[in-house]
């Protein structure tokens, strides 16, 4: 085997070669042979793979933050939160959070780009600006965490949401880049609250990340359950319910309704590997995905991506436990 000089090991380093990228929130497309990593980061970071293994970093989306989200979040720092992306129409979407820390000063956004391949002659992001925005004093939601499904009959909803009252979904126009009027509106999942203090606490409710994944003819919204960005003190896991329906009711493998609580545990962590969530769900070359973050409690706690086949028993998805 060639030995590697100090200067290439840096360079493996830097670009994620030797391990697993450090991100938070990941989500993945691909596109002519090539996988797609995006996620939280400066101007919401990207990666792309041939092989789901070795990742190389690409340019951020956005050099400079969005025009409009000042008037969201003032002197905000383009630091963009847990993007999702999807191709439709011959276009590629991309949902993004812009948001203040443990706030519901939020707005989701979405931008557009007829490829994902910086290289190529088309490639250009276009802003399409904010979807849908949360407010203090106003709102027990909070505009974050998008993820784009269509339902049975074709219909776009964009499903979002973080702590307070639950997770939100709401119907898109077929241009998906806005809410369809008359507005139609479902919390999918929420856990009980020991307090409500709508405005100055997002409460113990710890809830975000919805993804709804279709198998067959079934719809599950997988979700993560308690704390994140704590380093090895993060708490984050993923449930799973399912439906018939794109917009639920979702109910746990015990029948309980995710509305009410329920949650069927898919993955956790342990004494190597904390904060085991956030994820999103694929079917790549005919073998399904999930796609997370988790912090390495042997490296300082670094958010690392992980990706493992899912498995189904009697209709649920299983994954093997983090090592």
């Amino acid at each position: 085997m060639k030995k590697l000089s100090t200067y290439g090991l840096l360079l493996v380093a830097s670009f994620g070669f030797a391990q697993e990228p450090i991100v938070h929130d990941p989500v993945m497309i691909k596109e002519k042979g090539t996988y797609y990593l995006f996620c939280t980061g400066k101007g919401i970071s990207c990666f792309s793979s041939k092989d789901m293994k070795n990742w190389t970093k690409e340019p951020s989306v956005f050099a400079e933050k969005p025009k409009w989200a000042d008037s969201v979040v003032p002197n905000f720092e383009n630091h963009i939160w847990a993007p999702d992306v999807y191709f439709h129409n011959g276009q590629y979407y991309l949902y993004y959070s812009v948001s203040a820390f443990a706030k519901n000063t939020s707005a989701i956004g979405v931008a557009t780009t007829p490829t994902l391949d910086p290289k190529a002659s088309n490639y250009k992001w276009t802003d399409h600006g904010i979807v849908i925005q949360s407010q203090p004093n106003r709102d027990l939601w909070n505009a974050i965490d998008p993820n784009l499904i269509f339902d049975e009959n074709g219909t776009p909803w964009l499903n979002f949401g973080s702590f307070w009252d639950g997770l939100k979904m709401v119907k898109l126009n077929p241009d998906l880049k806005s809410i369809a009027e008359p507005q139609v509106w479902h919390t999918i999942a929420r856990r009980a609250r020991s307090f409500d203090l709508a405005d100055a606490n997002p409460g113990d409710a710890a809830l975000e990340a919805p993804f709804i994944f279709k198998k067959d003819n079934a719809y599950y919204l997988f979700l993560s359950w308690d704390y994140c960005c704590r380093g090895e003190k993060s708490t984050y896991k993923v449930v799973v319910g399912k439906s018939d329906k794109a917009t639920g009711p979702f109910l746990d493998a015990d029948g309980k309704d995710l509305f009410q609580g329920g949650g069927t545990l898919v993955i956790e962590g342990n004494k190597n590997w904390a904060g085991v969530g956030h994820n999103s769900t694929y079917t790549f070359d005919g073998k399904d995905y999930l796609v997370f973050h988790a912090y390495d409690s042997n490296d300082k706690g670094k958010p690392r991506l992980k990706i493992k086949e899912i498995n189904w028993k009697n209709g649920w998805p299983t994954v093997s436990p983090m090592e």
